[in-house]
C-alpha cells in the first residue's frame, strides 16, 4: 500500500496546476454517496503539491484559530466552576453541608461534585442528536444557533441563587455546549487527510492546556475585586457568556466542507476536495444510514476507544472541578491556588502540540505515545497520594503539575478514534461516542471525591485514577495489535487504484472499504 502512495504523489508531482477552466461541477451526488463525487467523480485528478499546501494554509486559517478559541470557551465554561467555589460560590448556593454532629465537625462536597458532573449528563443527552444533526442539516446554521443558547445559558448563571437552581443551569450548559467537540472532529476529518488530522484535532484541543492559563489569568484578576453590586464569581459567568456570544455569531459563517467553502475558489475546492481522496476517509454524505449505526456497534476498536476516553478524562473530572480546591489543602491562599493552574495548563498545552506534531511527521507513533504520556499522570498522582501535605508543600504540587499530560492522551484518544473511521455516519457515530466516553469520565471524577477522607489524601480519588490510567495503556495495546492485524491482513489483498479511486467517494465505512488503512 505504501508503495501505491508513493507512486501517486510521484505522479501527481509531475502535473502543473489544475486549469482555471475546470469543470467544478462534474455532476450531482446520489442522496448515499459523499458529495465530494458532485466536485471530482470518480476518478483521480492529479494536482500540484504547491498549489495543495497553499490550499491547506488557506482553510487552516480559516478553521483553526476559531476552533481553538471555541473550544478554549468549552474547556473555560466548564472549569471556571472549580475557581468560582474559590470566590463564594460555595457558601451562596450551599454547596456544602457542615455536619456539626461529628467531633471534629465535616464537610459534605457532594452537592458540589453533583453540580460539577450534572454538567456532563446534559452532554450525554446532546451528543448523539446535536452530532447528527449537523451531519443532516446546514452546519454553519445549527452551530451559530446553538453556540448563541449556550452563551445565554453561561450568562444565566449569574441569576442562580440555589444549589438546585445550578444543577438545573448545569445539565442544559452541558446539552447545548455538546455540538462543539463533536463537530470540531468532524470538521477536521471532512478537510485534512489521515496524516493531517493530527495535528489539526491537536490544535483545537490545545486550547483545554492554553485557557487553563488564560481562564486562571482571568479568574485571578476577578478576585481582585472588591466592590460591586455582583459577586465575584458572577463577574466571571457573565464575562464567559459574553465571549462566547461573539463566537457564536462567528459560527454562522462555517462551511459544511471543501466543496462549500465560500472562503476558497472553485479550482480551490477541487483541490482541497480531490486531495482527500487517497485516505478513503470521505467527506460529507446528508443521508443517516443504518448500517453504519450497527457496525459501530459491533466494531471492537469502537468499544477500545471508548474505554481508553473514559479511563483517561476521570482525572479531568477531578482537576477541572476541584484542582484549585485541592491546591488549597497544601495552606496556599485563593488566588495562589488559582496560579498553580498555569504549570498544570502548560505541561498540557506543550505536550498535546508536541504529541500532534510527532504524529504528522513520524508513522505509526500514535499509540506508542499514548502510552507513554499516561506514564506521568500515574506518577503524578502517586505523588499527590504519598507525599506529605504539610504547610506549602512542593511534592503535591509538582504531582499535581505533571497530571497535565493528561491532555495529550486525551488528545491522542481523539485522533486515533477520528482517524480510524471512515463513512459519515460511523464518523459521526464515533465523535460522539469519544464524547459520551468523555462524559462518563467527567461523572466519574468528582465522585471520587469524598470530603471525609481529607486527612488521608483522598485515597478513593488517587488510587482510582492510578487504576483508570492502567486500564488505558491495557485497552491502547489491545487497540494496537487490533488495527496492525488488519493492515496486514489488507497488505495480501489484490488492489488496484482504479477501484481506489471510485470507492473513495461512496461513503463507505473502514470495514466496507479494503483500500482503507489504519493509523497506529
Amino acid at each position: 500500500m505504501s508503495a501505491q502512495a508513493s507512486e501517486n504523489e510521484k505522479n501527481s508531482k509531475d502535473v502543473p496546476n489544475i486549469p482555471s477552466d475546470v469543470e467544478v461541477g462534474l455532476g450531482v451526488a446520489a442522496k448515499d454517496q459523499d458529495i465530494a463525487i458532485a466536485i471530482v467523480g470518480e476518478h483521480r485528478h492529479a494536482i500540484d503539491p504547491t498549489e495543495e499546501a497553499r490550499v491547506v494554509r488557506k482553510i487552516d486559517l480559516f478553521l483553526v484559530p476559531a476552533m481553538i478559541v471555541g473550544y478554549g470557551l468549552v474547556y473555560y465554561d466548564k472549569a471556571i466552576l472549580g475557581s468560582a467555589v474559590l470566590f463564594g460560590m460555595t457558601g451562596d448556593l450551599h454547596l456544602s453541608q457542615v455536619d456539626t454532629r461529628t467531633k471534629p465537625s465535616t464537610t459534605n462536597t457532594s452537592r458540589l461534585s453533583w453540580a460539577t458532573s450534572m454538567f456532563y449528563f446534559g452532554m450525554l443527552a446532546g451528543l448523539y442528536p446535536m452530532t447528527f444533526a449537523l451531519q443532516r442539516f446546514n452546519m454553519g446554521r445549527i452551530l451559530g444557533g446553538v453556540v448563541c443558547l449556550w452563551a445565554l445559558v453561561c450568562m444565566l448563571t449569574a441569576a442562580v441563587t440555589n444549589w438546585q437552581g445550578l444543577y438545573a443551569q448545569r445539565f442544559f450548559l452541558g446539552f447545548v455546549e455538546s455540538i462543539i467537540p463533536t463537530g470540531f472532529m468532524c470538521i477536521v476529518t471532512s478537510f485534512y487527510t489521515q496524516k493531517e488530522q493530527s495535528l489539526r484535532q491537536s490544535w483545537w484541543f490545545s486550547s483545554t492546556g492554553l485557557f487553563t492559563i488564560i481562564g486562571g489569568a482571568l479568574n485571578y484578576g476577578f478576585g481582585q475585586i472588591k466592590g460591586g453590586n455582583l459577586k465575584r464569581w458572577q463577574y466571571i459567568y457573565l464575562l464567559a457568556g459574553s465571549l462566547t456570544f461573539l463566537f457564536g455569531l462567528a459560527c454562522f459563517a462555517v462551511p459544511d466542507s471543501p466543496t462549500s467553502a465560500w472562503f476558497l475558489t472553485k479550482e480551490e475546492r477541487v483541490v482541497a476536495t480531490e486531495r482527500l481522496r487517497y485516505g478513503q476517509t470521505g467527506v460529507r454524505c446528508t443521508k443517516f444510514k443504518w448500517s453504519q449505526i450497527k457496525e459501530s456497534f459491533l466494531d471492537v476498536k469502537v468499544w477500545l476507544v471508548f474505554l481508553m476516553m473514559a479511563s483517561a478524562y476521570t482525572v479531568n473530572g477531578a482537576v477541572s472541578g476541584f484542582g484549585p480546591l485541592i491546591v488549597s489543602t497544601f495552606g496556599y491562599s485563593t488566588l495562589e491556588s488559582i496560579l498553580f493552574q498555569f504549570p498544570l495548563g502548560g505541561i498540557c498545552f506543550i505536550f498535546i502540540l508536541l504529541t500532534g506534531y510527532l504524529s504528522a511527521k513520524i508513522p505509526n507513533i500514535r499509540i506508542i505515545m499514548l502510552v507513554i504520556c499516561c506514564l506521568p499522570v500515574i506518577a503524578g498522582c502517586a505523588m499527590i497520594w504519598k507525599s506529605s501535605w504539610h504547610h506549602h508543600a512542593a511534592t503535591p504540587v509538582a504531582g499535581y503539575s505533571i497530571i497535565g499530560f493528561f491532555g495529550a492522551v486525551v488528545s491522542l484518544i481523539i485522533t486515533i478514534g477520528m482517524a480510524n473511521v471512515a463513512g459519515q455516519t460511523k464518523k459521526c457515530f464515533m465523535a460522539a461516542t469519544i464524547f459520551v466516553a468523555y462524559c462518563v469520565g467527567n461523572i466519574v471524577g468528582p465522585q471520587l471525591i469524598k470530603s471525609q477522607t481529607k486527612s488521608r489524601h483522598y485515597p478513593m480519588l488517587w488510587l482510582g485514577l492510578i487504576i483508570c490510567y492502567c486500564i488505558t495503556i491495557i485497552s491502547a495495546i489491545a487497540l494496537y495489535f487490533v488495527l496492525a492485524g488488519e493492515n496486514k491482513r489488507r497488505a495480501t489483498l489484490e488492489l488496484n487504484d482504479v477501484d481506489r479511486d471510485k470507492m473513495a467517494f461512496q461513503d463507505l465505512t473502514d470495514k466496507e472499504n479494503p483500500y482503507f488503512q489504519y493509523m497506529l
